[in-house]
């Protein structure tokens, strides 16, 4: 198993290699870097904000410079000087290459540079949002399949009944339903918006919560993640339960399952002793894909709802404003945390089925 998880690790790198190559490619071909953000701001007039951050100009100087922008659509009339300027600082001035190469070597040392716009390093923002995306994907996680596997289970031992009927219709409900409507309705009914005041609309904690107990904390903590965790889980129960029963199922009508019937086995050593282990294997399969997605993509719209300032919002606005830095920084977090999730899926494959060996595949 040592040798299987040292090619997995050593195959890490060129996969991480071939995704930011990919996503660098792209990028260098999409409209709208973040030159053409602060040549927009300098036209419209805008102060501060991002051209200001970026440039150490204030947008004074780009309008003074501007000429009719009709003249030349490609940089709005903007003075040649200050475009070359910004260039250079942005780091444009040099070879698609060479910036590539940089990017690589700086990554080698986790130096994701700095952000463009907020005048921060990307890791110190990565490890200030990563903690809220993880608390929103753990526990959501845990919520789920706490509830499914047990739900998948009871509905393979009940198939065909009105509890299997009416279960899947709304499992089914729940699945058609977007989690961001989940969320809207939570918080006009629980969140002070029409009926009920019962938990807060925002945040993650309270304010004066390093003053706190620690059980005040915990209580206070769980209080702000309540309806951000219900949105996300109502949605998540379908597929995961309606997976673990058709596994089940399958594996019900085995025969080693009928040998262990015949010896007088209780159905619950049956189900959870004999058929669990094989029935839970296409489930922790797609455990590194669910978990990815719940942290990364499914609490974006959520995160922004609740006005929870995890990961997946940072990387959202990272590329509303092409902020590079951001951009690439969270792409290179996102793979990596895939990668492994789908190693440790591997080896926990091996822990509940010890016939599996995947060296010997190799």
């Amino acid at each position: 198993m040592a040798g299987y998880i040292a090619k997995r690790l050593l195959l890490m790198i060129p996969t991480l290699l071939g995704i930011m190559l990919v996503n660098f490619v792209i990028v260098q071909f999409a409209p709208g870097g973040p030159i053409d953000q602060i040549i927009e701001q300098m036209v419209s007039g805008g102060s501060g904000g991002v051209s200001t951050r970026a440039t150490g100009m204030s947008a004074d100087i780009g309008a003074s410079s501007l000429n009719d922008s009709s003249r030349n659509p490609a940089s709005r009339g903007l003075d040649p000087e200050i475009l070359a300027d910004l260039e250079k600082q942005f780091g444009f001035d040099k070879p698609v290459h060479e910036r590539f190469l940089n990017m690589l070597y700086n990554y080698m040392t986790l130096d994701f540079g700095e952000s463009y716009f907020q005048d921060r390093p990307v890791v110190d923002l990565v490890i200030e949002r990563l903690p809220i995306s993880i608390s929103l994907g753990l526990w959501s996680m845990l919520l789920i399949y706490t509830i499914s596997l047990p739900l998948g289970v009871r509905k393979a031992v009940k198939d065909g009944t009105r509890f299997d009927i009416w279960t899947s219709a709304l499992l089914f409900i729940g699945y058609a339903v977007p989690g961001f409507l989940f969320a809207i309705l939570l918080i006009i009914l629980f969140a002070g918006g029409s009926y009920f005041d019962w938990f807060p609309l925002r945040g993650i904690v309270s304010d004066g919560w390093g003053d706190m107990s620690l059980f005040d904390q915990i209580i206070d903590y769980f209080w702000h993640l309540a309806l951000p965790i219900t949105a996300l889980t109502i949605g998540g129960f379908a597929t995961l339960t309606m997976l673990t029963k058709n596994s089940f199922l399958e594996e019900i009508s085995k025969q080693f399952v009928l040998t262990a019937r015949s010896k007088g086995m209780s159905e619950r050593r049956v189900m959870y002793g004999h058929v669990f282990r094989n029935a839970m294997l296409i489930v922790i399969a797609g455990f590194p894909a669910a978990l990815i997605g719940i942290l990364f993509t499914g609490s974006m719209l959520i995160e922004v709802i609740f006005s929870l300032e995890g990961i997946g919002l940072l990387g959202f606005e990272a590329v509303l404003t092409r902020d590079y830095p951001i951009m690439f920084g969270t792409l290179f977090v996102f793979t990596l945390i895939g990668l492994v999730l789908q190693l440790i899926g591997d080896i926990t494959y091996t822990l509940i089925d010890p016939r599996i060996d995947f060296e010997s595949r190799d």
